[in-house]
Parts: C-alpha cells; structure tokens; sequence
C-alpha cells in the first residue's frame, strides 16, 4: 500500500496522465506523423511538470490549447529553417541541367585557403597544450569560456588569455 504521506500528482500532471493517448492521437492527426505528435506530448508533460502559474479551470482544455500553441511554434519554427535553407541554397547553388550544384571556388582559391589552414594548424603545435586545448575546445568545437573553463578544471579568465594568446600567436604567424 502507497504512503499516504507523499503527494500524488500535480492536478495538471494527473489529468495528463489520464489523457495522454487522446492528446497523441489528436496531435498525431494535425501533424500527420505519430512521431511528432509523441515528441510535442512529451513536451507538453515537460511544461506542465514545472509548474503552471494560476488557477485552471479547465485542465483538459489547457492541455489542449498549450499542445496547440506548441505545434504551432514548431511550425514556425520549421518555416523559418526551410526559408533559411532555400536562401542559403540559392545563394551558394547554381542548376546545372536541373541538378543543383555547389558553387564551388575556383581552384586557386581552394589552394591557397588549404596553405593557410596548413599554416594555422601548424602555428597552433607551435601553443602550449593548455593554450592549444583551450583554443580547439572553445573556437573548433564551439564551447563557450565558461564550458572551456568547467571541461579543462580552470578558471574562466584563464581560458580567455589562452585564446587571446593563441589569437595573437596565429595572427603574427599567419601574416608572413
């Protein structure tokens, strides 16, 4: 028998819980895919598992009205990234007989960027590892300072002079 000492449920999450295979199965007809319908379920349990502001009414229509405003962020959302795609495709993207292919840079070009890349490659050994870790970490792989710092056990400021020291380092050893 359960401790009746411990609360159950949120109302909200217990009226989610008891319609949660009608909410899959309503989203999954507007979104046409069962999948997708899973994943905006999910994220409407994630909404209301933090906790609602104010009084609710009408639960069941609460959970209705947030999964509708959901999917249609993510429709936004989706129009915004294909837009972005097509302009990007048709910038950098010519039709070749109908085929879309990438407006590549003449050879040259392609050549010379492969020697500075060389360069800066080898003018990054030239780093200490610290300084060398700290710059792959957070201008190759994208971490911040704070994430840099937390991955190589330092301190923020130290993070920001080693990238300040190996952006000094390659700029001199890239301008001769």
């Amino acid at each position: 028998m359960p401790d009746s000492s411990e609360p159950g449920p949120a109302p909200l999450v217990a009226v989610y819980l008891q319609r949660r295979e009608d909410l899959k199965r309503y989203f999954s007809l507007r979104l046409g895919s069962a999948e997708a319908a899973e994943d905006l379920v999910q994220d409407i349990y994630f909404k209301i598992a933090g906790g609602v502001s104010g009084e609710i009414l009408n639960p069941g229509a609460f959970l209705y009205r947030l999964g509708s405003n959901l999917m249609l962020d993510r429709i936004k959302q989706q129009r915004r990234a294909q837009q972005r795609d097509r302009g990007w495709a048709q910038a950098r993207l010519v039709s070749l007989d109908g085929e879309a292919v990438a407006d590549a840079p003449p050879a040259d070009e392609a050549m010379a960027s492969r020697q500075r890349l060389e360069r800066m490659l080898e003018a990054l050994e030239e780093l200490s590892p610290a300084c060398r870790r700290a710059f792959r970490l957070h201008k190759l792989d994208g971490l911040s300072h704070a994430e840099t710092a937390a991955a190589m056990g330092v301190s923020k400021s130290t993070i920001e002079k080693h990238i300040s020291a190996a952006l000094k380092h390659l700029l001199k050893r890239l301008d001769r």
